[in-house]
């Protein structure tokens, strides 16, 4: 899925597919709580649904990440769809707890699928931070307008689902925008391409996977209760709930803009370690909200740094190897922490309180934000990958960051690391040079 989708019509495709298959994440929290309200099944239980249908579309993206070449992106993409459509659906359908789980699973497979689709195409674009702006805004905005919806029909668990599979079904028709299958010996990467040679920096690589797979577990841990929070210790209605969560998102996109702007005005340490500790933060506080106002402010507040740090930490992992193999090993690691979390917020909110299990997170946080911190502090790399944030999930942007090697409008050329360059004062002269003095050099000149 290397090859370039040129033209308008593709990218309004691309962008539609990023916000279908994105839409399960965003809306994490209304299906957690649904599931144990409208199927009576306990947090732990309904968190761990949540952490499947997230584990299930990390594994289909890497794997149509590796293999989806010679599918071909309109192939894959209406594949992803279907799953979308039938697993949702189906889990919406029933009230049988095992049947649920599946289709939860099957449309967590096509979610990663869609997700990998537009990613992949997004990279490909002449401009991908455009294209990952525009596809952040759709989702983020369908997202909210779910969150205003959502509270005002029918009670249980069907309705996110069925938003999600009615999500797939709209998008189908723009899926032949999308290019078909590479014929024979088309499509093929270059040999330069390929990731061959030893994996550098081995060492910060490891402790930034480790330390990424905690910090989106942590972040992932809370998103997956905060919709109980709200309801249950806040004491807010879920419609209120729902309109904080619109807001949040919108902060979200302010913080994607503001980490597009800064850039790399303050190097990679800064955001990263003094983001996650705002994010600590701002965990603490939502996890012990007894009131709109704690509560609001905990989750808009954190969901507006969220993406900064996210950003920063997906340019360190990209700057460790130019050919994006680091950045493909930490969106994983960060996958994982992501398809985790629900289920530890879960376990951590029955066993100790919303408040303990906060007071978990943040000190969790506090903990690998040292770590992360130093790596970006000492480790060398290239410049900061514009348009790699992703929000609620590592491995889009894992895939982005892993083929960006392809575009030279996304990633930098390779020796050009981060150095002060000084200016220094060059005094022009008042004279003007003879032509005669002009000639053209021989052997014969010297000094």
């Amino acid at each position: 899925m290397s090859s370039r989708t040129r033209g308008s019509g593709a990218l309004v495709a691309l962008v539609a597919l990023f916000t279908a298959g994105y839409l399960a994440p965003y809306l994490l929290p209304t299906v957690v709580g649904r599931l144990a309200s409208g199927l009576g099944i306990g947090p732990s239980q309904a968190g761990l649904v949540g952490s499947v249908l997230l584990l299930g579309s990390s594994t289909a993206g890497f794997t149509l990440a590796a293999r989806g070449e010679r599918i071909g992106p309109r192939a894959a993409a209406r594949a992803g769809l279907i799953a979308m459509a039938i697993g949702y659906g189906s889990a919406a359908a029933t009230h049988a707890v095992p049947l649920v789980v599946a289709g939860a699973v099957l449309g967590g497979l096509g979610s990663g699928t869609a997700t990998a689709v537009a990613a992949a195409g997004i990279a490909g674009q002449r401009d991908p931070h455009r294209a990952s702006s525009l596809g952040l805004l759709t989702v983020s905005a369908t997202a909210g307008a779910l969150y205003l919806t959502l509270p005002h029909l029918s009670s249980g668990h069907a309705p996110p689902l069925v938003a999600i599979a009615c999500a797939a079904a709209l998008v189908w028709p723009l899926t032949g925008r999308l290019p078909g299958a590479p014929r024979a010996g088309a499509g093929r990467t270059e040999p330069s391409a390929a990731p061959t040679g030893p994996l550098p920096h081995r060492r910060a690589g490891a402790v930034l996977a480790g330390g990424i797979l905690c910090w989106s577990l942590a972040q992932n841990a809370l998103w997956g209760v905060s919709g109980r929070i709200g309801l249950t210790q806040a004491g807010l209605s879920e419609v209120t709930v729902g309109a904080v969560f619109a807001a949040a998102l919108g902060a979200g996109l302010a913080g994607v803009t503001a980490a597009g702007a800064l850039g790399s005005r303050l190097g990679r340490a800064v955001p990263i370690g003094v983001g996650t500790v705002v994010i600590a933060g701002c965990v603490l506080l939502s996890s012990a909200a007894g009131s709109l106002a704690s509560f609001a402010t905990g989750e808009i507040l954190w969901n507006a740094v969220y993406p900064v740090v996210l950003s920063y930490l997906l340019g360190l992992a990209a700057s460790l190897d130019p050919r994006g193999r680091w950045a493909v090993l930490v969106g994983s690691a960060s996958s994982l922490g992501v398809a985790c979390g629900p289920v530890v917020g879960s376990l951590l909110s029955e066993n100790a309180g919303y408040t303990g299990m906060g007071v978990v997170l943040c000190s969790l946080l506090l903990l690998v934000a040292v770590p992360m911190t130093a790596v970006a502090r000492h480790a060398s790399g290239r410049p900061l990958v514009p348009g790699s944030v992703r929000r609620r999930g590592g491995a889009p942007a894992a895939v982005l960051a892993g083929t960006a090697s392809a575009s030279s409008a996304l990633v930098p050329q390779m020796g050009a690391p981060e150095q002060p360059v000084t200016e220094f004062p060059v005094r022009a002269s008042r004279r003007r040079a003879a032509k005669s003095a002009f000639r053209p050099a021989g052997p014969s000149d010297r000094g």
